[in-house]
């Protein structure tokens, strides 16, 4: 059975925009991504102002060979209101294991945060913690503000449901609380001219690069790992993402691509007859009866759309599921070609069921940020892909956002706040020192900076590279294009903190 869980080591916010499914065996379970339907606003309890200015922090320790710690946090690094000054714990994790110390201006590596909880970071990024000790550095893992231990004063429903208080979740506050965490660290730590490298995949990806340039003078360069930044306000049409998950299943193989293509029209088909729902149920062998045709045709997408993003050794999880579905005979029916896709894709089982992979925090975390100012605009909106249509609908995605939240998405307000339209032009004039790394069989990589912008802002990218790869941990079965991916970025890493460790010299 291929490993679904195991490959989220950079979480896949595509499906947090659409009514997709996971599958799970035997399980018997069905949920519905909160996005997928158009709730009616909740009533919003006001935000109750501590007494106290600064909250007392929650007890420091140790996770794994991370030893945890907690900043007092600003509320609101943007107003000087009373409730403003509020404080609230924010987790970090540091690892001092290789770090030469702040004597020796020995660097930091700090990875940003993203949509979840800080620990799942922690074991599915190694790019930090492998290439350390021949840097000399401090590792520093982040968690973003409102995911896991880093909710302000309440429970994370209880914050999601109040508008006061999640009006203070969003990426440029998240950015400002990695500065003020950096900052504090190198004082703590007497670390003064220890140049900071920042790191992060896909939202976090983006987070890292704008964090170089909003505070390029707390961070020496960023590493963007497939980080899709100009996927927003329009900067990439709509359907790139659908059109790469297509060249994927096109390039493994052409019989494969057509069946799936050909298959949403005899889904459709075949719900419509008496009892179609139930012949569904059967063919895919569903643990529950189907309520309707597109609960399928979820469950369905989301396996291509994963297989696709993930597309990594040493499984490639694309063939897997072609090889399925090209098993069998020429003259069978097109429905059974897709099961056994399916089945070659997840494994036998007595039967299957509909159930979302995600942790509820990402999934109502990220459901406020692309209603507020991470606006991704994403659709099906021309017959050339393998998916069957399904265009962007702006009206619909507002009247989705005003009845869960009451607010209409800031669309345009990311690149006002961080760039984007004529990125390489603006980009060369002022920025510097940012490695955006990209796979190319990644579906995001179509909203991703894939070549160079100047000397010191590279593109590094791999034709057979998948969704955050680069920085995963290093595997015995690692392709060599991977290795010397990995390999060229450490590299332009080691010249920026040469070419730092010079100029320091000088002054």
């Amino acid at each position: 059975m291929a490993s679904f869980q195991a490959s989220l080591y950079c979480l896949p916010w595509l499906l947090l925009l659409f009514f997709f499914f996971i599958p799970s065996i035997n399980s018997s379970s069905l949920t519905k991504s909160s996005i997928s339907s158009l709730s009616s606003r909740r009533r919003i309890p006001r935000l109750t102002v501590h007494n106290n200015a600064v909250d007392p922090p929650r007890e420091s320790g140790h996770l794994g060979s991370y030893e945890v710690f907690y900043y007092n946090q600003t509320l609101d690094h943007f107003n000087y209101q009373p409730q403003s000054y509020i404080t609230f714990p924010q987790r970090y994790v540091m690892n001092s294991k290789y770090w030469r110390g702040g004597n020796a201006s020995a660097p930091i590596f700090a990875y940003m945060g993203e949509e979840a909880s800080m620990d799942s970071d922690l074991a599915a990024i190694g790019f930090l913690s492998e290439n350390a000790a021949q840097f000399g550095a401090l590792i520093v893992f982040i968690e973003h503000r409102f995911y896991g231990e880093s909710v302000p004063f309440v429970s994370r429903e209880e914050a999601l449901t109040n508008a006061t208080l999640r009006g203070y979740f969003n990426s440029a506050q998240a950015l400002a609380d990695y500065a003020e965490i950096l900052l504090h660290i190198k004082k703590e730590l007497s670390a003064d001219t220890s140049p900071i490298i920042v790191i992060g995949g896909s939202y976090g990806g983006m987070l890292a690069a704008w964090f170089r340039l909003k505070y390029p003078h707390i961070a020496l360069g960023a590493l963007a790992s497939s980080a899709p930044v100009l996927y927003l306000d329009g900067l990439t049409p709509q359907e790139a993402y659908f059109s790469a998950v297509t060249k994927d299943f096109r390039e493994a193989s052409e019989s494969c691509y057509n069946t799936i293509k050909q298959s949403w029209a005899e889904i459709e088909r075949v719900s419509n007859l008496e009892n179609g729902l139930s012949i569904l149920q059967k063919k895919f062998r569903l643990c529950k009866p189907l309520k309707e045709a597109w609960e399928l045709r979820s469950y369905l997408e989301t396996m291509y759309i994963v297989a696709a993003q993930y597309d990594r050794p040493p499984k490639y999880p694309v063939d897997v599921i072609c090889k399925g579905i090209d098993s069998a005979p020429s003259s069978s029916y097109i429905l059974d070609k897709i099961f056994l896709g399916f089945v070659a894709y997840y494994g036998k089982a007595s039967c299957y069921s509909l159930g979302s992979s995600f942790s509820d925090e990402t999934l109502q975390g990220w459901d406020w940020q692309v209603c507020s100012d991470i606006v991704i605009q994403m659709g099906i909106d021309r017959n050339d892909t393998m998916f069957a249509l399904n265009p962007f609908d702006e009206n619909l995605n507002d009247e989705f956002c005003m009845n869960k939240f009451g607010i209409i998405p800031r669309r345009h307000w990311i690149t006002t706040y961080y760039g984007g339209q004529h990125i390489k032009e603006v980009l060369k004039k002022f920025g510097s020192n940012i490695i955006f790394s990209n796979g190319l069989r990644d579906p995001y990589s179509s909203g991703g900076i894939l070549e160079d912008i100047s000397d010191s802002i590279v593109a590094v990218k791999s034709n057979k590279g998948s969704h955050c790869l680069d920085i995963a941990p290093a595997r015995e079965y690692d392709p060599e294009w991977l290795i010397l991916q990995r390999k060229t970025e450490v590299e332009i890493i080691s010249k920026w903190i040469i070419d730092y460790y010079e100029d320091l010299l000088e002054n």
